[in-house]
């Protein structure tokens, strides 16, 4: 077995965070070195985790004090919070160490700024709306339809603790669509629609109308466990990418 690549986890304690630590665990091309959550009080609250302290800057810090130094092989997943993701992503690029982001709620001059800053710094990074397969084949489907239907509107559904609104891979779906009406001459919007219930996860269906025809395309992530092929995947891949790549699909 080749070198392994050596991951911090910002976000480690919270439900998509540990849920990436258990992955990054399971896999024998993955290590992971520690982790970082403002939640944290003492002792590493998910297991096998060798420590987690507050900021991500510390748990760098730490990670290259015990020793990791190679910044081909590492990285940093981050599954945070809006408005801690950009400082996050920020202090990876300053300080070399590969990103994998699937924080939503990034406005898009945010992006800008960091896809800049990504190439000056050289350090790669790759922001997912979505991480699970069958989602990011949702938004391919829907790009595809969206070349034969010019009506369409997204609904999303997520569990009532999700912040932002609409969710990232709404935004990322409704974005391939309109491009794609935009190269046939047509400018028009995408209507998303949002839902916030407990008992939910992410789900989405992305509605496409004609005469006399409806098509659905319908994605249900039904346990956070199917984001996690998709973010082992990126983990294993970014590091040699170029600056900072947008979706999933780029690297599949």
């Amino acid at each position: 077995m080749g070198h392994r690549i050596d991951v911090v986890v910002s976000g480690a304690l919270g439900r998509m965070g540990s849920t990436v630590c258990a992955a990054v665990l399971a896999d024998p091309g993955l290590r992971l070195v520690g982790g970082a959550d403002l939640g944290v009080a003492g002792a590493p609250a998910v297991a096998g985790l060798p420590f987690c302290v507050p900021t991500l800057a510390e748990a760098l810090d730490r990670a290259e004090n015990e020793g990791v130094r190679d910044a081909a092989a590492r990285a940093v997943v981050d599954f945070t919070q809006p408005n801690a993701v950009v400082g996050n992503m920020i202090t990876c690029l300053e300080r070399s160490w590969p990103v994998v982001v699937g924080t939503t709620g990034i406005e898009p001059e945010d992006m800008s700024r960091l896809a800049q800053l990504s190439v000056t710094e050289g350090t790669p990074a790759l922001v997912a709306p979505n991480f699970a397969l069958g989602a990011v084949l949702m938004m391919e489907f829907a790009r595809t339809a969206a070349r034969h239907f010019v009506a369409c509107e997204v609904i999303e559904l997520h569990h009532d603790a999700k912040i932002d609104t609409p969710s990232g891979t709404a935004r990322r779906t409704a974005d391939l669509i309109e491009a794609e009406w935009d190269g046939q001459g047509l400018s028009k919007s995408v209507p998303v629609h949002s839902v916030r219930l407990p008992g939910l996860v992410a789900h989405q269906e992305v509605i496409f109308g004609g005469i006399g025809q409806t098509l659905t395309i319908r994605h249900d992530s039904l346990a956070r466990e199917s984001f996690m092929p998709g973010v082992v995947l990126a983990v294993k891949r970014v590091g040699a990418l170029q600056g900072l790549v947008v979706g999933l699909e780029n690297i599949m």
